[in-house]
């Protein structure tokens, strides 16, 4: 078996180099991109149903310390909402939740755009690599002033093989790719229906429902009354 693809590599030429190198980057990034958005809807979901249950009993802080301790993207929009509740208005509030869920929504895809180069280019590698193993072969055929299947064989063997893997590299890369895309577009959509509904809610509640976090103490504050 390993001779067998250490021959196809022989006469593939350098050009499969190439694109094993992009075979590789490609199923990296993939990998990756799978860790990384792991499970990434459901802790947006149960974040979304733990806000929305303290924000309906008016407990803003609890709410807000929920977001600080979770790992889900969604709680940075979240969070950027507190900061501004109180300080701006209802129109400005949402404008800001929304900037900073498109800026979590443009990091969750990360290196994707390697997989899409890498399935553009690949096929043209693989082109490449034929017009190499062509070459080849008529160069073969100049110096033995010949045209036997001996004389042409390895180039025409390199020709067919680089084209071949140049196709199979770039259709895995676009596969993957084009999950990747469906996937996050659903992300999306999901992000941004909890960001309306989040905003929703936190213009719904009014000032002394919030139950806010305990402030320190003045200094003439807690002092014992002689």
């Amino acid at each position: 078996m390993f001779s067998q693809v250490t021959t196809v590599l022989k006469a593939g030429g350098f050009t499969l180099l190439l694109l094993f190198a992009c075979s590789l980057l490609a199923v990296a990034v993939a990998i990756e991109r799978i860790i990384a958005l792991w499970n990434i809807q459901t802790h947006a979901r149960a974040l979304m149903d733990v806000v929305r249950r303290c924000l309906y009993r008016g407990a803003v802080a609890e709410a807000r310390a929920a977001c600080e301790r979770s790992r889900s993207p969604a709680a940075e929009f979240f969070l950027v909402g507190f900061e501004r509740r109180g300080r701006s208005s209802a129109e400005a509030l949402g404008a800001a939740v929304d900037r900073e869920r498109q800026r979590v929504a443009l990091s969750l895809r990360g290196p994707l755009w390697i997989l899409g180069t890498v399935g553009a280019t690949a096929p043209f590698i693989g082109l490449f690599g034929t017009v190499v193993g062509i070459m080849a072969a008529f160069e073969a055929i100049g110096r033995s002033k010949q045209a036997g299947i001996e004389v042409v064989g390895p180039g025409i063997a390199e020709a067919l093989i680089a084209t071949a893997v140049g196709i199979g590299v770039a259709v895995v890369a676009l596969v993957f790719f084009n999950y990747f895309q469906s996937r996050l577009a659903r992300i999306n959509v999901e992000m941004k229906l909890a960001a309306e509904e989040f905003v929703e809610l936190l213009r719904e509640l009014p000032p002394e429902a919030v139950r806010a976090e305990p402030t320190a103490p003045g200094p003439d504050e807690g002092k014992a009354v002689a």
